[in-house]
C-alpha cells in the first residue's frame, strides 16, 4: 500500500463515514449532546440586541409607554433597563460559550486519541514491505494528522454549525417578527448566496490528499535530516537539504495557493449576492415606512438582523467548507484501517512445537518489485543445531533469505518448511518467539540498558539478566557507566559505540533463548577489537542453536557446519570451509582468495 496513491475514495459517502466514526463518539456522547445543547441558546441569543432594538426605537426614541402582559412600563424605566437587558445577554452567552468550548474541546481530544491509538494499534503490526514502500514523514502525517483532521474537527464543526443554524434562526425570527415580506426576500438571497460552498467540495479533496503527500515529504526531509545529521555534515549537504526542503515548502504553497483561487471568490460573492438583498430591502422598507405599514423600530430591528445574520451563514459556508476537509481526511483514516497487512495469521494455525529435525527451503523465490526476481529456486536444508554461514555477492539476496524465515516477507513461490511444515501454517507471533535476530545496527529504543535487554523477555529473573550481561561481555560496559545497568540511553542508542550496541543486542538475544538465531552481518560494521569482544559474544550467544550468520568477512564463518554460496539469487554452492575451497574456480574460493589477498596487501 503506497500512502501517497491515496484517493480517498469514501470522502463523499458522509453516512457510511458518521457510521464508521461513531463507535469513537459514543463512549462520550452524553458530554457531546450536553455540548450541542448548550450550542442552541447560544445560537439562539444573537437575536437579542436586533430583537431589542425595535421596543427601543419604538418606545424608548418615540417615547411611549410598553404594556407588556398586562403591566405597563414607562419609555424612561425602560431606557433604563434594556442597556442592563442587553449587558446580561452577553454576560450569560459567554458563559455558555466557555462551557460548549470546554465540552466540545474535552470530547474532541478524547475521540481524537481514541483514533490515534486504535490506527497505531494497527501501525505496529503493519508488514515490512509497508514501511518500505512508504517514507517515515507520509506515515507519521497520516497516522497522527488525520485523525487530528478527522476526529477532532468534527465535533467542533458540529458545534459551530448549530451554534450558526440556531443564531441565523433566531435572527430570521426577528426579521419575519418585523416583516414577514421583508424575512422572505432576504431568506432567497442569503440562500443563493450559501449556494457556492457545493461546488467546490472535488476541489478541496484533491488539494487535501496533495497537501497530505506534500507534508509527509516535508516531514522526511526532517527526519533525514536529524538522522543523517553526520552525512549531511561530511558531505556539505546542507545545501542539498535545504533546497529540498525548500521544493517541498514551495509545492505545498503552490497547492494550497490554487485552492485559494478557487475558493477565494467565495466570500466575496456571497458578499456581493447578500448587498443585493440589503439594497432591495433598504429600498422596500423605507416604502413600506412611508407608507405606514412598518415602524421605524420595525425596520431598525430588520436591517439589523439582516446585517447579523451576513455572519452565521457565512460561518455556515465556511463550516461545510471544513467539514469537506474533515470527510476528506475521515476518508482517509478509514483507508488505513482498512488496509489488511500482506503478512497475517492464516483462519486456522498449526500449534508451532519446538524444532526436531530441520529447516527447509523448498524451491524458494522471491521478489519485491513484480518480474524481478531476488531469490531463484533456492533448495536448501539446514538441521537443527547446525550453523549455516550464508556469504556471496553484494546484493546477492543473502539477508532477503534470512528475513525470509521470521516472515519479514512472504516467499512469492516456493515454501518455508519447520520439520515438513509451512511456516505460514503457524502464528506469526508463536514463530516469531522462537527466533532471535541481531542485525549490523540494532535499534535501541530510548530508555536505560536494562529497559532494552529486558524487551525480549520482560518476565526475565535476575538470574536471566545476569546470565545474559555476562555471555554477551556487557560486564565491563554496565561499570564504566555512571548509573550502570539503569544509564539512560539516548534516541536510538547513539549515545554508545558501534561494538556497546551490539553488545547490548546480543544480551538481547541472550535473555530471549530461542532455539534459532539469525546473524545478520552482526560484526561487520565494527573494528577488530570490538569485532573480537562481539563475536566472542555471539559464540555464547550460538551455543545448543540452530544458526544462520551472514558475514562478509570470511574469516568469521570458517568454523560454520556449512557454508551456503548465494550469488545473484541463486544457491551456487554449499558445503564447509575445507571443501569449498577445494572447488576450482569456485565462488567462495574466490572470495575467500579475494579477502586474504587485501588483508595481506594491507600488512605490507
Amino acid at each position: 500500500m503506497k500512502l501517497k496513491d491515496s484517493q480517498a475514495l469514501t470522502s463523499f459517502k458522509y453516512g457510511w463515514l458518521l457510521k464508521r466514526i461513531f463507535p469513537y463518539i459514543k463512549p462520550v456522547m452524553g458530554r457531546v449532546i450536553l455540548g450541542f445543547l448548550i450550542a442552541i441558546p447560544v445560537g439562539l441569543l444573537d437575536g437579542v440586541v436586533s430583537f431589542a432594538l425595535k421596543p427601543y426605537m419604538d418606545y424608548v426614541i418615540g417615547k411611549q409607554n410598553l404594556v407588556l402582559f398586562g403591566y405597563e412600563f414607562s419609555y424612561s424605566l425602560l431606557a433604563i433597563l434594556m442597556p442592563f437587558a442587553v449587558i446580561f445577554f452577553a454576560a450569560f452567552q459567554g458563559v455558555l460559550r466557555y462551557l460548549n468550548s470546554y465540552f466540545t474541546d474535552w470530547t474532541s481530544l478524547k475521540i481524537t486519541n481514541a483514533v490515534k491509538i486504535d490506527l497505531f494499534a494497527r501501525l505496529v503490526y503493519m508488514d515490512t514491505s509497508f514501511f518500505d514502500e512508504n517514507s517515515s514523514g507520509l506515515i507519521i502525517n497520516r497516522y497522527l494528522a488525520d485523525p487530528d483532521a478527522a476526529s477532532k474537527g468534527v465535533v467542533e464543526q458540529i458545534k459551530t454549525f448549530i451554534i450558526s443554524l440556531f443564531g441565523a434562526a433566531s435572527l430570521i425570527a426577528v426579521m419575519l417578527y418585523s416583516s414577514w415580506k421583508l424575512a422572505l426576500v432576504g431568506v432567497i438571497v442569503l440562500t443563493l448566496a450559501f449556494f457556492p460552498v457545493f461546488l467546490i467540495r472535488k476541489k478541496i479533496k484533491s488539494v487535501s490528499n496533495k497537501n497530505t503527500v506534500i507534508t509527509g515529504d516535508i516531514m522526511t526531509t526532517m527526519n533525514e535530516t536529524y538522522s543523517g545529521n553526520k552525512v549531511v555534515t561530511s558531505y556539505n549537504l546542507q545545501k542539498r537539504q535545504e533546497e529540498n526542503f525548500i521544493k517541498s515548502i514551495n509545492k505545498s504553497f503552490d497547492v494550497s495557493i490554487s485552492l485559494t483561487k478557487r475558493v477565494g471568490w467565495m466570500s466575496p460573492l456571497m458578499y456581493l449576492i447578500a448587498s443585493f438583498g440589503i439594497a432591495f430591502v433598504l429600498y422596500y422598507g423605507t416604502k413600506l415606512i412611508y407608507t405606514g405599514q412598518m415602524s421605524a423600530g420595525s425596520f431598525a430591528s430588520f436591517v439589523t438582523s439582516l446585517l447579523l445574520l451576513y455572519k452565521p451563514v457565512k460561518t455556515l459556508g465556511n463550516t461545510m467548507t471544513t467539514i469537506q476537509n474533515i470527510f476528506v481526511a475521515m476518508g482517509r483514516v478509514f483507508e488505513l484501517f482498512d488496509y489488511i497487512p500482506l503478512i497475517k495469521d492464516k483462519e486456522t494455525t498449526v500449534p508451532m512445537q519446538e524444532l526436531k529435525s530441520n529447516i527447509t527451503f523448498n524451491d524458494v523465490s522471491f521478489e519485491y518489485v513484480q518480474n524481478q526476481p531476488v531469490l531463484k529456486n533456492i533448495n536448501l536444508k539446514v538441521n537443527k543445531g547446525e550453523t549455516i554461514a550464508i556469504v556471496g555477492n553484494s546484493g546477492g539476496g543473502k539477508s532477503t533469505l534470512v528475513s525470509l524465515l521470521p516472515r519479514f516477507y512472504d516467499v512469492t513461490s516456493g515454501s518455508i518448511c519447520f520439520d515438513g511444515i509451512d511456516i505460514r501454517n503457524f502464528e506469526l507471533s508463536k514463530l516469531r518467539n522462537n527466533i532471535s535476530i541481531v542485525f549490523q545496527d540494532n535499534f535501541l529504543f530510548t530508555g536505560t540498558i536494562k529497559e532494552n535487554i529486558m524487551l525480549a523477555k520482560p518476565e526475565a529473573t535476575a538470574e536471566e539478566l545476569n546470565t545474559a550481561i555476562m555471555s554477551s561481555h556487557l560486564e565491563e560496559v554496565i561499570s564504566s557507566l555512571p548509573d550502570g545497568i539503569d544509564t539512560m540511553l539516548g534516541e536510538r542508542g547513539l549515545t554508545l559505540s558501534g561494538g556497546q550496541r551490539q553488545r547490548v543486542a546480543i544480551a538481547r538475544a541472550m535473555i530471549r533463548n530461542t532455539p534459532i538465531v539469525i546473524l545478520d552481518e552482526a560484526t561487520s560494521a565494527l573494528d577488530n577489537e570490538s569485532e573480537a569482544i562481539v563475536q566472542k559474544a555471539l559464540d555464547n550467544l550460538m551455543q545448543n542453536k540452530t544458526v544462520f550468520v551472514i558475514a562478509h568477512r570470511l574469516s568469521t564463518i570458517k568454523n560454520a557446519d556449512r557454508i551456503a554460496v548465494i550469488n545473484d539469487g541463486m544457491l551456487v554452492e554449499l558445503g564447509t570451509h575445507e571443501e569449498l575451497l577445494k572447488i576450482e574456480e569456485g565462488h567462495y574460493k574466490h572470495l575467500y582468495e579475494m579477502q586474504f589477498k587485501n588483508k595481506e596487501e594491507a600488512i605490507i
